[in-house]
């Protein structure tokens, strides 16, 4: 046991240096180039007319680009490389950051979210898999550096909170001032890419051997029975359907309900806050269950914390609310890793993954756009928020069918 102690010791503060720096990849992609947009959403329509359709269409159109960019990433990164093109993916979202400053026509601001969501999905998931790579060397801390990895969306969210009120009111008194918040952000992500670069520079090399071997024990795995993992599937795609039109729209109900843009930041930073601590939260759930049971019960308290502000709109329920939903939303995607990793062998993880992935970027098209369609119906953003807490729900009771396997063919 002392041996093994004194193996990982030497690099846990040098792996750990890394797995902070490559938290940006998803500070970048999540926090900043998604998340950010429901702190823009209400000024930019203000300014620009829109319906509540098209505006959770701005967020349909970043995560159809998300979807496209993660179906060609594999590809891309056998030609070019892991690490150059999560700080070319980097460089890009970030440059279609700054351009959505640049234009204030529909169509042109939904193509720069396309072309953001394409580049963001090359950076997350290539900065995952150079995470996941830092805990190959049989270290004990793999879950841990994946956990901080993860955890750079909350990054993203508070520092998005802390920034886009404040320079929305600097820039209060200038033509399509929601203009100069998204050159904030470009220039935020610009900076992070700095770190990712440094990063993807100072990652342990792999062993040829190790990474021909993994190659050609995934290309030999026979494929996954999509029925297999149906109700976790179902409710996956719901979870995505969901959540996105909460996090798409909330912002916008807390304005209307009157909150100040100081409350505003607040509860936005606590709710990305709550993202860095909830891979921790967690993570006994996530090891002690084989099945649905951590999908269900994490969907069922992110319904609750939808429905409140539509319930109370008074600030302390607010706040209950965001610091809920923070700590709770991430823990489902990784409630699906942990459902593969248990039930499936290490051959078979991409491809489960794989199939999460699809069915999760699927709900998140169809969210933000039918939960805009129903705001802009009676009872506005309240009831919007209401369907996404129903959906929320409903992900619950499929997932809760979802039993372990009992057996690994």
């Amino acid at each position: 046991m002392s041996t093994s102690l004194t193996s990982t010791a030497a690099p846990a503060q040098p792996a750990l240096r890394l797995a902070f720096a490559l938290s940006m990849g998803a500070a970048v992609s999540l926090g900043i180039t998604r998340f950010s947009y429901g702190l823009l959403l209400p000024p930019m329509r203000a300014d620009l007319g829109w319906s509540y359709a098209l505006a959770g269409g701005m967020n349909t159109a970043n995560a159809v680009g998300y979807l496209i960019g993660a179906l060609i990433t594999p590809t891309l990164m056998r030609r070019f490389g892991v690490t150059r093109l999560l700080v070319v993916g980097a460089v890009l979202a970030s440059v279609f950051m700054a351009g959505s400053g640049f234009v204030t026509a529909a169509p042109a601001l939904l193509l720069q979210r396309l072309l953001a969501g394409i580049a963001s999905a090359w950076v997350f998931v290539a900065g995952g898999l150079l995470a996941a790579r830092l805990g190959e060397a049989g270290s004990s801390r793999g879950g841990l550096l994946l956990g901080i990895y993860y955890s750079g969306t909350g990054f993203g969210i508070a520092l998005s909170a802390l920034l886009v009120p404040q320079v929305l009111r600097a820039a209060a008194d200038v033509p399509h001032g929601w203009a100069w918040a998204w050159w904030a952000l470009a220039i935020a992500s610009a900076a992070a890419t700095g770190l990712l670069a440094w990063a993807g520079r100072a990652m342990p090399q792999r062993p040829a051997a190790h990474a021909a071997t993994s190659s050609a024990t995934a290309a030999s795995a026979p494929p996954v029975a999509l029925h297999r993992f149906g109700w976790a599937l179902a409710g996956y795609a719901l979870f995505g359907m969901g959540y996105i039109g909460y996090m798409t729209f909330v912002i916008a109900l807390l304005r209307e309900q009157g909150a100040s843009a100081g409350f505003i930041t607040v509860f936005y930073a606590l709710l990305g806050v709550a993202c860095v601590a909830s891979s921790r939260l967690w993570a006994g759930l996530l090891d002690r269950y084989r099945g649905g049971q951590p999908q269900a019960l994490l969907n069922g308290l992110l319904g609750v914390a939808t429905l409140l502000p539509v319930l109370n709109p008074s600030a302390p329920v607010a706040l209950v609310s965001g610091l809920l939903f923070g700590g709770v939303f991430l823990s489902v995607v990784a409630s699906t890793t942990a459902l593969v990793r248990h039930n499936l062998p290490p051959a078979r993880w991409a491809q489960g993954i794989s199939m999460f992935t699809i069915v999760f970027a699927a709900g998140q098209i169809v969210g933000p756009t039918v939960t805009g369609w129903i705001s802009d119906g009676p009872g506005g953003l309240a009831r919007g928020l209401v369907a996404s807490a129903i959906t929320l729900w409903a992900a619950a009771v499929l997932a809760s069918r979802q039993h372990a396997l009992q057996e690994t063919p």
